[in-house]
């Protein structure tokens, strides 16, 4: 820390400045370290959103533009049983005023 010199007198004697103590001048550079560390994972946190964004913008336009395929997937049961897999499935409606006995 300084003081300022009287108005009239324009040299600095030394006994008007006062010098830092080894301790301060570590707790103000330490304090600059610090954030200067935070600044730089705030820089870093944000690069990080940017990218991931970006990297999302791009897959969904890439899925929405991709050709959709009408090809069914047919499921390892299917396929499992070579007899069932030339015959169609079938539907079995029940009727809602039939009631179950066995539950």
């Amino acid at each position: 820390m300084t003081t300022a010199a009287p108005l009239g007198d324009s040299t600095l004697s030394p006994t008007n400045v006062t010098t830092m103590s080894q301790e301060e001048i570590l707790y103000q550079s330490s304090g600059a370290i610090v954030a200067a560390i935070v600044v730089g994972v705030i820089i870093i946190f944000t690069g990080v959103l940017l990218t991931l964004k970006m990297y999302n913008r791009h897959m969904r336009a890439k899925r929405e533009l991709e050709p959709k395929s009408t090809k069914v997937k047919t499921t390892p049961a299917f396929v499992q049983n070579s007899n069932n897999a030339n015959q169609p499935p079938t539907v079995t409606n029940i009727p809602v005023d039939i009631h179950m006995q066995n539950r």
